[in-house]
């Protein structure tokens, strides 16, 4: 018998499933699916939930989707959706590694980088900002989340005007 979240994570992988076979671009892949209004965060609005589906192989499956669409240079790449430009402070010695370890996958420190941040973080493996009001070892007080009692969108290439 299948749980509901899991098959909730079926029905996601089976929406991402969908959109894949559309061949849309990555970028437009990960807005649909992964992006802040994409229906995995639409389907898991609380962190613990997000959490869990990104430990799940229908998450791992997903990622392969992307590294895919990603591997497909398409002329739609720079007009499916603006760039922004991100200024990241790093040591001399981790820019070195990441340059590094770009040319010994043969790749651009930028598709790199994308790779990297692409993937999943523990939030313990993410340093909390000091000097904010609330002590470092104190987590933020879980907001009430609302639950979606909808069922998941299919998703749908946008096509441009």
């Amino acid at each position: 018998m299948l749980t509901q979240s899991t098959e909730k994570y079926q029905q996601i992988l089976q929406s991402a499933r969908q959109l894949y076979e559309q061949e849309p671009d990555w970028v437009t892949f990960f807005r649909e699916v992964l992006g802040v209004d994409g229906f995995v965060r639409q389907a898991f609005p609380s962190l613990e939930e997000l959490t869990s589906f990104e430990k799940s192989p229908e998450y791992e499956q997903i990622q392969k989707w992307l590294v895919k669409l990603r591997e497909q240079r398409t002329a739609s790449d720079g007009e499916s959706e603006p760039t922004r430009v991100i200024t990241v402070r790093l040591p001399k010695s981790m820019h070195e590694y990441l340059r590094t370890e770009a040319h010994d996958l043969r790749t651009s420190m930028n598709k790199l980088c994308i790779s990297k941040l692409l993937q999943v973080i523990e939030q313990d493996l993410v340093p909390t900002e000091r000097g904010g009001s609330s002590s470092p070892s104190r987590k933020p007080a879980a907001q009430p989340q609302p639950t979606i009692s909808h069922p998941i969108p299919q998703p749908q290439l946008r096509t441009a005007y």
